[in-house]
């Protein structure tokens, strides 16, 4: 498979721009409702998938649908965390995982993908309701990622967006790969 191939099949949706520069009100309030809605857009990307399905990778290499799903529960609840602690800390360090080893732990090779789809929906819809309070002051508040420097939650806000979309194109562009 040529590189880039292989590239676009990583980044289905391009790779995320740090260097994003301030978001406008409109802009927010769009990756807000992506927010909201990633819930029902992974459910309906995920409905009539059967278990081999779900144990398919996205690409030579990959996780399996399963693995993705799981990784979007584990990656949004940190997430959710660092929003609280940017919100209520003057810029805290916050602590990267090893996302590629997480996938690799048990709860997210073996687990339904029902019970990580449970814990989107629940945990959306208590993120959404913080998103959509901020004032315009507390998207500047910033947190420090030890590997990516200093991150505002606008642009953090830009990011989970982008994440989602990345990852359900993930498991669309498999299914129509594979006419699934």
């Amino acid at each position: 498979m040529a590189d880039l191939e292989l590239e676009a099949l990583r980044y289905p949706v391009g790779k995320f721009n740090l260097s994003r520069g301030p978001l406008t009100a409109e802009e927010r309030k769009q990756f807000t409702d992506e927010l909201a809605t990633l819930p029902e857009r992974l459910r309906h990307t995920l409905s009539g998938l059967n278990g081999k399905q779900f144990d398919t990778p996205y690409r030579e290499g990959g996780w399996t649908v399963r693995q993705v799903v799981h990784h979007i529960a584990d990656s949004h609840m940190n997430a959710y965390i660092r929003y609280k602690l940017a919100l209520t800390e003057d810029a805290p360090t916050i602590r990267p995982y090893k996302e590629a080893a997480w996938a690799e732990l048990a709860d997210s090779r073996l687990t339904p993908v029902d019970v990580s789809l449970a814990l989107v929906e629940s945990l959306h819809a208590r993120w959404v309701v913080l998103l959509r309070t901020l004032q315009p002051a507390d998207w500047a508040r910033t947190m420090i990622h030890p590997e990516r420097g200093t991150m505002s939650l606008e642009l953090t806000l830009a990011m989970y967006a982008w994440h989602s979309a990345h990852h359900l194109a993930h498991i669309t562009g498999l299914r129509k790969r594979n006419n699934w």
